[in-house]
């Protein structure tokens, strides 16, 4: 690794830059927070480490990020995503969720601007704040991202402000959304995810996984629904190892915000993000219970993810629903989000 002190400074909000793997690596830091991207894995966030307990908020899945030069060796492309997840949070566009046919284009899992190099650039430096500027153009269809992250000293808190442009003259359908996760050690059996009132609960049409599912079909009031053995299960309670795995989608949200808090200490994560753009919050469920490809019981993570669209089925039944992102001739879109660690 080779590395480097762009800031010039080991106090208050910093920036440091790194090459690892030939893989340009950002840290944003001051005296609270440590976020890690990955410019050349899709502006990736690897790391958000809560310095004062060194808790990680990430998942960790398999020992190191591989180089996206792997996505080739891939023997099924379509599922590079998560031959090489290796756990942080990716954005996600044009594609969400399983690979699909949408148009003539046969996407990938997610694809496509995980797997992209990202440009970047310095945008603040100061004692007070630190930023970057990251953006990408997409391959397959004509869109660009633009966005920044900063972090500003004293504060626990990074914040995202991003645009989605078509740069096309025809009208585009996509999804856009960041499969935001979290993991040992900050997650935890017994952690408590709390929503605005009202908000619904739309579940997946099939389990996810053939060890079977927690909750029945249907839509249902958050936080108790149904479980296919009878009896109810309550999502908004994280629950021990070895439980089913499953995926529901959010919504009815009157703001856009959700908090998940651990049991033993109350230290939390707070997420505030645009409902105007991303409406609905996707919660996927991996406690270790799916034994196949690609987990094999090696997983235990939740993902919490703002989405313009749902569900994990891919554009192409998005578009069908009615839920796709629609992009004019020349449009652009904005979103935002905040994420604070909070409590304890």
């Amino acid at each position: 690794m080779i590395g480097g002190t762009a800031s010039g400074r080991n106090w208050g909000a910093r920036i440091r830059e790194y090459e690892s793997q030939g893989m340009r690596l950002v840290f944003l830091e001051n005296e609270a927070f440590r976020i890690g991207i990955n410019a050349d894995r899709g502006s990736e966030v690897f790391e958000c480490c809560y310095k004062p307990r060194d808790l990680d908020l990430a998942p960790r899945f398999r020992d190191r990020m591989q180089a996206l030069s792997t996505v080739a060796a891939s023997p099924t492309p379509e599922l590079a995503f998560i031959d090489l997840y290796s756990g942080g949070w990716q954005e996600v566009c044009p594609n969400g969720g399983a690979p699909c046919t949408y148009q003539g284009i046969r996407f990938g899992q997610h694809d496509e601007v995980w797997r992209l190099v990202w440009d970047y650039k310095l945008i603040e430096d100061d004692p007070k704040a630190v930023a970057i500027a990251l953006s990408v153009a997409a391959q397959r269809v004509p869109v660009r991202i633009r966005k920044e992250i900063r972090l500003r000293a004293g504060t626990a808190r990074v914040e995202i402000m991003e645009t989605l442009e078509n740069l096309s003259g025809a009208t585009l359908d996509v999804m856009w959304g960041h499969h935001l996760a979290y993991g040992p050690p900050f997650l935890q059996e017994g952690c408590r995810v709390t929503l605005p009132p009202g908000t619904e609960v739309i579940t997946h049409d099939v389990p996810i996984d053939p060890a079977g599912r927690r909750v029945v079909a249907g839509r249902f009031p958050w936080p108790k629904l149904p479980s296919p053995g009878g009896g109810a299960v309550d999502l908004s309670v994280v629950p021990k190892h070895g439980t089913e795995s499953d995926i529901v989608y959010l919504t009815g949200f009157t703001e856009g915000w959700y908090e998940m808090v651990r049991p033993d200490d109350g230290l939390g994560v707070r997420v505030e993000w645009d409902l105007h753009t991303m409406p609905y919050l996707w919660f996927w469920q991996e406690f270790g219970a799916s034994q196949i490809h690609p987990w094999y019981g090696g997983l235990y993570a939740v993902g919490l993810e703002p989405f313009s669209s749902y569900p994990t089925n891919g554009l192409e039944e998005a578009a069908a629903n009615g839920t796709a992102l629609k992009m004019a001739p020349h449009a652009s879109r904005a979103f935002h989000l905040g994420l604070e660690v909070c409590g304890g």
